[in-house]
């Protein structure tokens, strides 16, 4: 369409002043204007959005950083390591930590019963830093349906010997012994089948006395040997780690550190007879004698035994063997009534 306007030229101030003859042409000015505006909106628009995209992209969140905080641990403990000497030798060491502190609790309901009148008991023991260090084996029964017996041979033999020959219920290693020419002899007094020999402990040590009633164990200080006393069998040895009462047995001032492997007879506070067994070396005597008198065995009494290559315990229903490591003289042996 050809250009309807008109134009006129100020001779003042030389102003070019434009009339439009027809409003329709104010439209077609207008477009350029609005397409300006309408790309300035679009990169708003494409800004705002890379803006949110970015933060849900990188910004931190609180779980993570809940994560990533770093979890305390415990300071390290010195280690005991274990020794398998068979007697304590006195040499110096450092204060080993006490047991009551690293041993959990464990409750009586982890008795388990074998057969009537004999119950079985695994505790574990772990050190400062929290490692397994000791398993200690129980059995407990009930002289109203068991009876002891001792038994000794010039030729050593072992438990599984031991329990062919004497078919008894439990065999385990009894007290201390010397060999002179190739012959075994018991230190302290042992009585089998009513004779005794031996050489009894005078001012120290235990003993266990078996006459036709039953079984106990006695502290020799508080309760001397009488050789008059009718005694179907007994055997002595040392130290007490329990005292009569449930008292401490073996003090601190005694320790000598010398860890080992070790064997006790106990007896409890309702009369029934409990054999312990530490077979992996752990304890000193003083850290076991602790550990028994605070223990919820409920002990009133109870003696060492033969430890260290001695140690050695054999049930035979159901059957189960902690092997000693040497042939055995003396045995205690345990029967059904």
């Amino acid at each position: 369409m050809p250009y309807a306007g008109h134009t006129y030229l100020c001779e003042a101030d030389r102003t070019l002043i434009l009339f439009y003859d027809s409003s329709a042409r104010i439209p077609f000015m207008l477009k350029p204007i609005s397409r300006i505006l309408h790309s300035l909106l679009l990169l708003v628009f494409i800004g705002s959005w890379g803006s949110v995209v970015y933060y849900l992209k990188f910004a931190p969140s609180r779980t993570s950083a809940a994560t990533l905080a770093p979890a305390a641990t415990l300071a390290p403990a010195a280690t005991l390591a274990p020794a398998a000497t068979r007697t304590a030798v006195p040499t110096p060491a450092p204060s080993l930590p006490s047991l009551s502190s690293t041993v959990e609790p464990i409750t009586d309901t982890d008795w388990s019963l074998l057969q009537p009148g004999l119950e079985r008991r695994v505790i574990q023991i772990y050190n400062d830093q929290n490692q397994h260090a000791e398993s200690l084996y129980v059995w407990r029964l009930d002289q109203n349906t068991f009876r002891m017996d001792v038994a000794y041979a010039e030729r050593p033999r072992s438990l599984e010997t031991w329990q062919k020959e004497t078919d008894a219920v439990l065999v385990v290693n009894g007290g201390y012994f010397s060999i002179e020419n190739e012959r075994y002899f018991p230190d302290g007094r042992i009585i089998v089948n009513g004779r005794a020999s031996g050489r009894s402990f005078d001012g120290f040590g235990g003993m266990l006395a078996i006459d036709r009633l039953g079984a106990e164990l006695r502290w020799l200080v508080q309760e001397p040997y009488n050789p008059y006393e009718q005694l179907q069998a007994a055997l002595q040895s040392f130290p007490m780690l329990v005292k009569p009462g449930g008292e401490l047995g073996f003090a601190a001032e005694r320790e000598d550190h010398a860890r080992a492997r070790r064997t006790v007879i106990a007896q409890d506070r309702e009369g029934r007879i409990l054999f312990i067994v530490a077979p992996e070396g752990y304890f000193t005597l003083h850290q076991l004698s602790v550990y028994l008198t605070e223990s919820d065995l409920n002990l009133d009494i109870a003696l060492n035994l033969d430890g260290g290559g001695s140690t050695g315990i054999l049930v035979a229903d159901p059957r189960e063997i902690i092997p000693s490591k040497v042939l055995l003289p003396f045995v205690v042996l345990v029967y059904a009534r």
